[in-house]
């Protein structure tokens, strides 16, 4: 990568900066995850090569501007694992998964203390960034941490009917700004559900995502089988089809 944007490198890679190599990381960071769903061992490999080229890419553009090098990166890395797990390189121990919780929890507040972080909100070491159902999950869960929370699932299903009341109420009266309101309402609710059923909802809707595309492809196929294509098939023959992908 040092050859690549050094004088006489490569054109596009000399070129990039931090903001604009930003999208291949998430990119290559959901390309990995396709790779995982798929079990495809032999393209996850290669997922994890392009996923390490974008730390490499940042490192590199770091280390000409005199901002920090890879291998300080590594260092930094090793040194939080080992902070972060005392019960393995320190005198604390830890029987459950829950007490590793724990520990990595008072361990990083003291870190957050150390860097004078600890006065923000609880939930303003959240990133916005994150995708929406990521960023509701890690709100919730961190709001419950400190006792902010449902008791069981059966209060977070009584709260998604409360939910579905309000979002049909909003629907008759057909105000689009309160309708999405209450439609955002509705996705949250559901997020807590997940959390409760220790469910991941990234990943339960990207299965879904998955399972939708390949009934969607089996309809294609057997209508092309047929010379046709959705457009010009009919809901009934398309839904037929869609039952027949079931089995």
């Amino acid at each position: 990568m040092a050859r690549l944007r050094a004088p006489g490198g490569c054109p596009w890679d000399r070129e990039q900066t931090f903001d604009t190599i930003k999208p291949y990381l998430l990119e290559e960071t959901y390309e990995v995850m396709d790779a995982i769903d798929a079990r495809d061992w032999p393209e996850l490999t290669g997922e994890i090569g392009d996923l390490l080229l974008q730390s490499v890419f940042f490192s590199q553009m770091a280390a000409e501007q005199s901002l920090f090098s890879i291998g300080d990166a590594l260092d930094a890395i090793n040194q939080k694992l080992i902070r972060r797990h005392p019960h393995v390189f320190g005198e604390q121990t830890a029987e459950t998964a829950g007490d590793v919780r724990r520990i990595w929890g008072e361990v990083k507040a003291a870190e957050q203390q150390e860097k004078g972080a600890a006065d923000a909100g609880l939930l303003e070491r959240v990133p916005r960034a994150l995708p929406a159902l990521v960023e509701a999950q890690q709100l919730t869960s961190r709001a419950a941490h400190v006792g902010f929370d449902w008791a069981n699932a059966d209060q977070v299903l009584e709260k998604l009917h409360e939910e579905l009341a309000e979002f049909e109420a909003a629907r008759r009266s057909a105000a689009t700004e309160e309708l999405e309101g209450e439609l955002g309402d509705l996705l949250f609710v559901l997020v807590n559900l997940a959390r409760f059923v220790k469910v991941d909802p990234e990943q339960a809707l990207r299965k879904t995502n998955a399972k939708f595309r390949r009934r969607f492809g089996y309809i294609e196929r057997k209508l092309a089988e047929q010379g046709r294509s959705p457009e010009q098939a009919t809901l009934a023959e398309m839904d037929a089809l869609w039952e027949e992908s079931k089995r």
